[in-house]
């Protein structure tokens, strides 16, 4: 790719870009067409390991102690730096990714607009002093972990970069990165732009590779005091239980089947494209996609007409082309998605979008597809699909819409449109997510606000200061004076 301006078969550990111990290496794909377009690093076992090393050394060294104004400047640094290369990166993930280029361009913008803010918050995370008995004072600290692991997914690599390692980096810890295989490209990008900018050696340490050989060493390494994982559960089940040999704690964030619920009082001209962008936002591979609409009953017909006309205007093609949807990630999502499609045969299919005749065909397309009346209990309601699949399901009242928005084991995001403010709090206040909102979708990203789960979705916090607080541990101390 010619807007690359760095080795992209390297690790970058302690400040130096260098081949995997093994020498092994994974071929990267273009989505788009489905052919290779270079290779990265297949980090493992021993890169992990000399990245935790360098990662210490820098928490031990320059890197830990910064004080946390000087850590935002660089932050803030690193993401003017960003802004500077912002169209690049946008190119690097779209062709890496899939996503149409103005998905891209907005990640990479986000990716900025986090830095920026972890860089002005870092020295606004404070203490307490705590009212205690006679004779004492007592306050409490926060300090950084130490060493965090971040494993990310493909769907969102620079905005997760952002909220994960830049929340991580403001609150002073060292972090060792394993970006998803089928992804690298702009987790490497950022890591040459942090060195440009003048992070310390050793603050980032980035090492590609599989998820069961570089990802696996991450989670369970004893030297890592914080992991933090997005992901699908059952790897987020592996991560923790990998954690856990040496008690570390985890963020996880591992998706969801996030609801959006429609009343018969909605105003549907504002509520259309949040319905349908919401839930095909990067091909529908987005752990808050809003893979399940709400409808009642009696505005039912005419919000499924409504979202059919707009699903019959939509277009997929390569990411460059900057269409409306992109393809897959990979051929193997594709057949995930293709798969629940064939589980999916007794429902209705109420309209489908359009595959350009001219995309390549080695590319993973699939046509985003609409389903109505949909039991709550088929599978297709119940389990992540990952891809451009919405369902739509009908309700008879508000304790039904309650029921069924809460009847799967997981808990992200849930939206609600009515004009009825008593029933919107009522529903805030009922429906199991770790994200509600109220006449919108999303929020436009929303780098302030607190993001995460409950149930199978996970648990902790990221974006906004919780995500620092995540990244730190309380001290508290207790001085008797007398």
């Amino acid at each position: 790719m010619r807007e690359l301006w760095f080795e992209t078969d390297r690790c970058f550990i302690g400040g130096v870009w260098q081949p995997p111990a093994s020498r092994d290496f994974l071929a990267v794909e273009n989505p788009s067409t489905g052919a290779p377009i270079g290779s990265i690093a297949r980090g493992k076992v021993a890169d992990i390991d000399a990245a935790v090393t360098a990662a210490d050394e820098a928490r031990q060294g320059s890197w830990g102690r910064m004080t946390a104004t000087e850590r935002g400047r660089v932050l803030t640094r690193i993401g003017q730096f960003v802004r500077g290369r912002a169209e690049t990166l946008a190119r690097i993930e779209a062709t890496d990714v899939g996503k149409p280029l103005t998905q891209a361009r907005s990640d990479a913008m986000t990716l900025a607009r986090y830095l920026e803010f972890y860089g002005g918050a870092a020295d606004k995370v404070m203490g307490h002093s705590l009212p205690y008995m006679d004779g004492y004072t007592v306050y409490t600290l926060r300090e950084p972990h130490g060493v965090t692991g971040h494993i990310i997914p493909w769907n969102y690599p620079m905005q997760i970069i952002g909220r994960s390692v830049g929340a991580a980096l403001a609150m002073g810890n060292a972090c060792v990165l394993k970006p998803a295989e089928e992804a690298c490209l702009t987790a490497l990008a950022f890591a040459k732009l942090a060195e440009e900018a003048g992070l310390p050696d050793g603050a980032l340490n980035v090492v590609p590779g599989l998820g069961d050989e570089a990802g696996a060493a991450l989670a369970s390494h004893p030297g890592v005091d914080h992991i933090s994982f997005t992901g699908s559960l059952s790897v987020g089940r592996k991560v923790q239980a990998e954690a856990a040999r040496h008690v570390a704690p985890v963020t996880l964030e591992l998706g969801g089947k996030s609801p959006q619920i429609v009343f018969a009082d909605a105003d549907l001209d504002a509520a259309l494209p949040f319905l349908v962008n919401g839930g095909l936002q990067n091909a529908g591979q987005t752990c808050s996609a809003s893979s399940r609409i709400l409808v009642e009953r009696r505005l039912y017909d005419e919000l499924v007409e409504r979202m059919a006309g707009a699903y019959r205007a939509l277009w997929v093609g390569p990411a460059l082309e900057d269409l409306n949807l992109g393809p897959l990630i990979s051929s193997r999502q594709k057949e995930i998605v293709l798969d629940y499609l064939g589980k999916g045969q007794d429902l209705e299919t109420a309209a489908e979008g359009r595959i350009i005749g001219n995309a390549p065909a080695g590319g993973y397309y699939v046509a985003p597809r609409l389903l109505t009346r949909v039991p709550p209990g088929h599978r297709l309601a119940q389990e992540e699909i990952f891809g451009p699949v919405q369902v739509v399901i009908p309700f008879a009242d508000e304790e039904e819409a309650v029921s069924i928005a809460n009847g799967t084991g997981y808990g992200l995001v849930a939206a609600v449109w009515t004009r009825d403010g008593a029933r919107q709090m009522r529903m805030a206040r009922k429906l199991r997510a770790g994200q509600v909102y109220l006449n919108n979708y999303g929020a436009g990203g929303g780098v302030e606000l607190p993001f995460g789960g409950v149930g199978l979705s996970g648990h902790g916090r990221e974006k906004g200061f919780e995500a620092l607080y995540g990244f730190s541990v309380l001290k508290t101390v207790a001085a008797r004076h007398g």
